[in-house]
């Protein structure tokens, strides 16, 4: 069969009268064209197929019959396969037949009308214009609508695109900060790895608030550019107005982040992830869910990797004692619910996201001279 294409909405319905009785086909042609339809009576059922099948009309067939015999259902099975859009009103004697029903029911016949029963048939070649025509609207909207979905498709794409270009940007921007302190080079990247595995253990699937974590992550030190070299590198204990001026980065990094519009979530990390569950961290001293969850999740992240490098004062530990270290301030420095989610997998697994991570970023030795005056 032809592919029908409806993109054509206002078509012109072309009414191909069948009829043996020519001075009643006459009248049922008279009638129809003072309703204003263009008519056509041919001569034999056959001319149909002298008609150029264009896309733009709609043919309605209207085959009078006194007896079944003088209907020829091949006539309109091939009519179908070339002109595609076209409808069969059957007028027939009253009672339709058990075949006549039959027809209907294969599709070959769309309306029976009653003979001589004109009002009747101008309603059904109304009925059948108005399904043609919402039949041409539905496949048009279904076209825009394919049309739609693909540039939204293309649009998506490309919104992952720049947001993979952004997260590869904020992470090498903060991979070029933690360079100012070589002992915790790649620390930002592995927290925000570890972050995203506990969000995950604590049910967190949101594909946009598991990036918001990431980012906070990335973004959580941020306010320690704003931290003299003086004291980010000091080898000896801080003094006390040292220590001031450490403890005002989160505050100083929300400051930052907020002026670029990010989603609260980054700022939630940014701002408290040196707030402890008991109440005793910084900057506000906030307990419990006071402490957004996000922030919640990065503090145990962060001991995590803290506990497992290595720091100039000390060399780093093993995952088993991190997570002795980390059970032991369950319900104080952390979230009783994110320590039963750490634990809830092996160590290895935490082991291998730090070793995925770190197998990706710069030798320690090949930035060595970068911490050399």
């Amino acid at each position: 069969m032809n592919e029908v294409n409806y993109l054509e909405i206002n078509f012109v319905p072309l009414l191909y009268l069948i009829d043996g009785e020519k001075k009643r086909a006459k009248q049922l042609e008279d009638f129809l064209s003072s309703q204003g339809f263009e008519v056509r009576l041919p001569s034999s059922p056959l001319d149909l197929f002298k008609l150029n099948p264009e896309k733009k009309n709609f043919l309605i067939i209207i085959w009078t019959v006194n007896h079944l015999k003088n209907f020829w259902p091949e006539v309109i099975t091939k009519a179908r396969k070339i002109f595609g859009h076209l409808t069969l009103i059957l007028v027939a004697p009253p009672n339709p037949s058990q075949k006549i029903i039959q027809l209907i029911k294969e599709g070959l016949v769309n309306q029976v009308v009653s003979l001589d029963h004109w009002p009747a048939l101008l309603a059904a070649v109304q009925n059948e214009i108005q399904k043609e025509s919402l039949k041409r609207q539905l496949a048009q909207k279904k076209i825009e609508l394919r049309q739609i979905n693909l540039i939204r498709q293309k649009t998506i794409n490309r919104m992952e695109e720049l947001q993979g270009i952004y997260n590869a940007t904020l992470e090498n921007l903060m991979t070029a900060l933690d360079m100012r302190d070589v002992e915790t080079f790649g620390h930002s990247k592995i927290v925000a790895r570890y972050c995203l595995a506990l969000a995950r253990l604590l049910g967190i699937n949101d594909r946009k608030h598991l990036n918001y974590i990431h980012q906070g992550a990335l973004l959580h030190d941020v306010g320690k550019i704003a931290i003299p070299d003086s004291i980010l590198k000091k080898p000896d204990r801080l003094t006390g107005a040292e220590w001031e001026k450490i403890r005002l980065h989160p505050t100083v990094g929300y400051g930052l982040i907020k002026e670029i519009n990010l989603d609260q979530t980054v700022g939630h990390i940014v701002l408290y992830h040196h707030e402890r569950y008991d109440g005793s961290g910084y900057p506000f001293g906030l307990k419990n869910n006071r402490i957004p969850i996000e922030a919640r999740i990065f503090a145990l992240a962060d001991a995590l990797d803290a506990i497992t490098s290595y720091r100039p004062y000390r060399q780093p530990r093993s995952f088993e004692a991190a997570k002795k270290e980390i059970i032991a301030a369950k319900g104080h420095q952390f979230d009783p619910a994110i320590v039963n989610a750490f634990c809830s997998i092996e160590l290895k697994e935490w082991e291998k996201i730090r070793f995925e991570t770190t197998k990706v970023l710069p030798a320690f030795d090949n930035l060595a001279f970068l911490d050399q005056d």
